[in-house]
């Protein structure tokens, strides 16, 4: 367990009201046996409780299932959006229509297993504001995303202002006041676990088991992966720009050197080099670096175009039990 700061305020679970926000894409085969263990986890705490379902533009029967299973269940509640605008998108939903003093993020495919629940409600009863699983063991995940994941912590870490507890995901307790700082932040690029990190308030980590999905297929894939973290370097660092500013240092420097070594050559032997392959070798390289420069300028206007544009974030089409 790894906390952020040391909890000295103590709460009372009595009175208070718990909000889960399921986001979900293509979900409806694991949809029921999801709830089943949420209510199962969650009766015997001592709390009242409400469920939110945010239906991420699937193409599956995920919102006619989350619909039939609310009818029949006063503490589900159902979100739809119009169109598949991503899990930061749809996370935000949920916590924008969620009233709990505690909320809980959490995944439809039982990976975050709802039994850790009570755990992270202790530690908010002992001051804790934001409780946050640590995958202690990912076997359930592919080699690649491991190994990517890991490159990813150490990178993100090491050049932002802000880092973030490796091994984590969007599963935790969140106390109301984490919940409407985090609402308040206007950026339409939302990396919700910096964004979770640059809020601060008193934080603790509680280990766990990382399971197999209980059913379905991640929509997570290799090009969605590589997107979900330029989106957080750059939503979280500048440090991709000002590197530019250091390559074009070390290039200048490479030149002064090179046009010092042809004067002497020339003083010397009386005569220039004959350098059509060093000189197009030399051309090449900074052609690619001006492109490469260009294309992570390219990243954070195209951010700055969608933030100035003040598009809403999600868009909802329909509601049940809302």
């Amino acid at each position: 367990m790894t906390a952020t700061a040391t909890a000295t305020a103590t709460r009372s679970r009595r009175g208070a009201r718990l909000s889960l926000v399921i986001p979900m894409h293509n979900e409806a085969e694991v949809l029921p046996t999801t709830l089943a263990a949420v209510h199962a986890a969650l009766d015997g705490l001592g709390v009242e409780y409400e469920i939110i379902g945010v239906d991420d533009g699937s193409t599956d029967e995920t919102f006619a299932v989350l619909s039939r299973l609310a009818e029949a269940d006063p503490r589900l509640r159902g979100l739809r959006l119009s169109r598949n605008f991503g899990k930061e998108a749809a996370l935000s939903a949920g916590l924008d229509h969620c009233d709990g003093d505690m909320v809980v993020p959490i995944d439809a495919d039982l990976q975050d297993p709802p039994s850790l629940i009570a755990d992270f409600i202790t530690l908010w009863e002992a001051g804790y504001d934001v409780v946050y699983g640590v995958r202690t063991e990912r076997r359930s995940d592919t080699f690649f995303k491991r190994a990517t994941a890991g490159v990813f912590y150490r990178v993100f870490n090491g050049i932002s202002d802000v880092p973030i507890p490796g091994d984590t995901g969007d599963f935790r307790l969140m106390d109301r006041a984490v919940v409407e700082a985090l609402r308040a932040l206007p950026e339409r690029n939302r990396f919700m676990k910096g964004l979770f990190a640059w809020v601060g308030f008193r934080q603790v980590g509680v280990p766990y088991a990382r399971p197999e999905r209980a059913a379905g297929t991640t929509s997570f894939n290799g090009p969605r992966l590589f997107r979900f973290a330029l989106d957080g370097i750059t939503a979280f660092s500048t440090a991709p720009l000002r590197v530019w500013s250091l390559v074009g240092l070390a290039g200048a420097a490479a030149a002064l050197g090179y046009a010092l070594f042809l004067i002497v050559h020339v003083l010397v032997r009386g005569r220039d080099i004959p350098g059509y392959a060093s000189l197009m070798v030399v051309l090449l390289l900074f052609s690619s670096f001006q492109m490469i420069a260009l294309g992570v300028f390219g990243e954070y206007l195209g951010r700055m175009y969608q933030e100035i544009k003040g598009r809403p974030l999600y868009i909802i089409s329909d509601r049940v039990g809302v």
